[in-house]
């Protein structure tokens, strides 16, 4: 062992905070090789820990014993480096680094980990995902990503300190449940003791809450961690975190003002952004018909147009079939900056198409009499002038058309919305508009079941002047629900309770669940309820989203230690993975590999 292997000191400072008002002082770092310059035979390296960059000056041949440790360097070695702070010369000072105007002469450096030649290199943009993903404990060390996951831990604290300050009471809810379907697929997990019977990771803490404002605790949070079998977008994983919260004896706006708040303080400590309280509330059917969307993003205007009156009685012989039909005509407005080439037109249609719009039209307002495009031949000149009117198009503006059932027109224009507002670069990055959507539909009609499911989930209460409607035309029940949306992101939905047990049960039996159905999945919750349950309600927030928008990430696997891919496998560990025989016999299940082989 050399004296240097032998030698320990203590480090004194991180690698961000050494300045020119340090300069003549012993300082000991410890980090990881940045980068080697070898200038003749002087080594200058940078060394960098989880904050920031200090450079440092070798010369190998007054380290005496630690001569050849320094030879053998590579980048991502860890050191620790014992040395003198001197300011650089004017002309060598890097502005780019906020230790820029110093450097460390090294006396002292001893090797804790040769680093072994790397899979690829750190600062490749290049490289694939899925390597990323395989060493995502390298990927971190220069992406930037524990600068997100520092602000995740942050805000989550900001949002602990908010509640308890509230009068909220953090309580951890189980991660071993039962298994009560009710939307996405349930992670199952077989039991050794009881054979042949299966737990469920929460998808939600949804029923343990609930049973939380039975038991008197009124004022509930908790950060909770969540699981869903199903397929996986940008903004999806297979387990994901949310800000989980409930309250007794309130009714909505109580909630919304509680949330309003909570995001308000993250803001303002996070971003430094005040946002004005209290947020926009915006009706569920208002949201579809000004931007085709339950989430809207209100950074830029852009909103859809009803046009059906004006082309009622239009030559346009497609017009006049949806139209006869109950359908609708909806425009999009949009200015003359965003260039429809033949090209973009091509690629909205098809857009248009994947929401079932069987075709998209435009048209283009050459001067106050003069329009462009296919539809331009069949409009009268006070058509025109409606539809001008109407849209506010002004000279060099166009106006997208679709004629469909109400719902397809305006699902389909509001994604082509956003694909105008992203290729106008209309939308401003450094703005951050909250809305509430409220007053949604209660159920959704399963074409494929031949039976109603709920928007939201099956304890979500009726708006009350909406109960007799449950009996006479259930689709038209509106839901005490809200959701939170944040730059067309939905950031949570929450609503007012069922807390009548009697209540439940028939919205168990408007879902088609008969009673032994509804008692054998959700006894535990009617026996509470009938128990003596208070009014109460809440709402869920996807933690992992907030942080992403708070971070201007594209991916909420960007704010994840260690994501999921899209096929819900993790390249780091290799899971899901094979378990032994042995585990197999202990649950009393076997693969089903197994038992046709035995079959």
């Amino acid at each position: 062992m050399t004296e240097q292997s032998r030698q320990k000191y203590t480090r004194t400072h991180g690698c961000n905070q050494l300045s020119s008002h340090n300069a003549g002082e012993q300082v000991v770092l410890a980090g990881w090789v940045n980068s080697l310059r070898n200038l003749g035979g002087v080594v200058f390296l940078d060394l960098r820990d989880r904050d920031g960059l200090t450079q440092v000056v070798v010369n190998p041949e007054e380290l005496a014993d630690a001569a050849e440790d320094v030879r053998q360097l590579r980048e991502e070695s860890v050191i620790q480096v014992k040395g003198t702070v001197r300011e650089r010369p004017e002309n060598m000072r890097n502005p780019d680094m906020k230790t820029g105007d110093i450097e460390v002469v090294a006396s002292w450096l001893k090797i804790e980990n040769l680093a072994a030649p790397m899979p690829f290199h750190l600062e490749d943009e290049e490289v694939g995902e899925d390597l990323r993903l395989q060493y995502r404990y390298l990927e971190m060390r220069r992406s930037g990503l524990i600068d997100k996951l520092r602000l995740r831990h942050r805000t989550s604290q900001i949002v602990r300190d908010y509640f308890d300050t509230s009068g909220f009471v953090e309580v951890e809810t189980p991660i071993l449940s039962k298994s009560t379907p009710e939307g996405a697929r349930d992670y199952l997990v077989p039991s050794r003791v009881h054979e042949g019977k299966f737990y469920a990771l929460p998808q939600a803490p949804q029923q343990y809450k609930q049973l939380l404002m039975a038991s008197g605790v009124e004022k509930y949070f908790q950060i909770a961690r969540c699981f869903r079998d199903e397929d996986l977008r940008a903004d999806r994983q297979p387990e994901f975190t949310q800000v989980d919260m409930e309250m007794s004896f309130v009714e909505r706006d109580d909630i919304l003002t509680e949330v309003e708040g909570m995001i308000q303080r993250v803001m303002r400590e996070m971003l430094g952004k005040e946002v004005p309280l209290p947020f926009p509330r915006m009706d569920y059917r208002d949201a579809m018909a000004r931007f085709g969307t339950d989430k809207p993003d209100l950074r830029f205007g852009l909103e859809l147009v009803e046009v059906t009156e004006h082309l009622r009685d239009t030559s346009f012989r497609v017009f006049q079939k949806v139209i006869d039909s109950g359908g609708c005509i909806k425009a999009l407005p949009l200015p003359g900056s965003v260039q429809l080439s033949e090209r973009r037109i091509e690629d909205w249609t098809r857009i248009a198409g994947e929401y079932g719009a069987k075709g998209l039209i435009w048209l283009k307002f050459e001067d106050e009499q003069t329009i462009k495009g296919p539809l331009a031949k069949f409009l009268t000149e006070p058509e025109i002038q409606a539809v001008r009117a109407e849209t506010n198009a002004e000279k060099g503006d166009y106006v997208l058309l679709v004629a469909d059932r109400r719902e397809i027109a305006e699902s389909a224009l509001g994604r082509l919305r956003m694909e105008a507002a992203e290729a106008g670069e209309l939308i401003p990055s450094d703005r951050y508009n909250f809305a509430w959507i409220v007053n949604f539909p209660l159920l959704e009609y399963d074409e494929e079941q031949g039976n109603y499911s709920p928007m939201h989930h099956p304890f979500t209460s009726p708006v009350k002047e909406d109960l007799h409607l449950l009996d006479e035309n259930p689709l038209q029940t509106r839901a005490n629900a809200f959701d939170i949306v944040m730059n067309g992101v939905e950031l949570g939905g929450g609503s007012i309770r069922i807390h009548d047990p009697a209540l439940q049960e028939k919205m168990f039996n408007v879902l088609g669940m008969g009673e032994e159905e509804s008692r054998k999945r959700f006894g535990h919750l009617l026996k509470a309820l009938g128990y003596g349950t208070p009014p109460h309600g809440g709402i869920a927030l996807g933690l992992d989203r907030f942080v992403m928008l708070l971070a201007g990430a594209a991916s909420i696997r960007d704010v994840i230690a260690f994501p999921k891919t899209a096929r819900a496998s993790c390249l780091l560990t290799g899971a899901p993975s094979d378990a032994e025989e042995a585990q197999w016999r202990e649950l009393h299940i076997a693969p089903r590999r197994q038992q046709k082989e035995k079959g």
